[in-house]
C-alpha cells in the first residue's frame, strides 16, 4: 500500500451556509497525496471530504464509530474486517466501529466519509 502523504488543513474555511454545494469540487487532487477537509464536526461526528491521487491510500486501521463512505469520483479498494470492497463513484459503503478497514486508491478518487458517533 502506498504511503499516505496527507494535506490536512487544506480546507480550514467555513462553508457558505444556505447555499448548495458541489461536493467533488470542494476538494482538489494533489499529485501523490491524500488531501483532507473536514466540513462538520460536533459532538455527533465528523463530515469529511478526502481526495486521493491513484496508488495513494490509508493503511489498516480502526475507529470507535460507525462510519459512511461515500465515493464522489473514481474508484477505491476498501478492505474492512479482511473482505474486499470495490467501491465507484455513486456508491456508499458502510464500516463498523471497531472493524480495521483500510483504503487503496485503484484510480484517482474522492469521498466524503461521515463519522458517527454513538450516544
Amino acid at each position: 500500500m502506498a504511503q499516505k502523504k496527507s494535506r490536512r488543513g487544506a480546507g480550514k474555511r467555513k462553508l457558505a451556509a444556505a447555499k448548495a454545494h458541489t461536493l467533488a469540487e470542494l476538494i482538489l487532487y494533489a499529485p501523490g497525496s491524500v488531501v483532507s477537509r473536514t466540513l462538520a464536526e460536533n459532538a455527533a461526528g465528523t463530515v469529511t471530504l478526502f481526495a486521493f491521487d491513484a496508488g495513494q491510500g490509508l493503511s489498516e486501521h480502526s475507529a470507535p464509530y460507525d462510519a459512511l463512505v461515500q465515493v464522489l469520483d473514481g474508484e477505491a479498494q476498501l478492505a474492512i474486517g479482511g473482505k474486499a470492497v470495490l467501491a465507484r463513484a455513486g456508491q456508499l459503503v458502510v464500516m463498523p466501529a471497531n472493524v480495521p478497514h483500510a483504503v487503496q486508491a485503484v484510480k484517482k478518487f474522492k469521498m466524503l466519509l461521515t463519522m458517527l458517533r454513538a450516544g
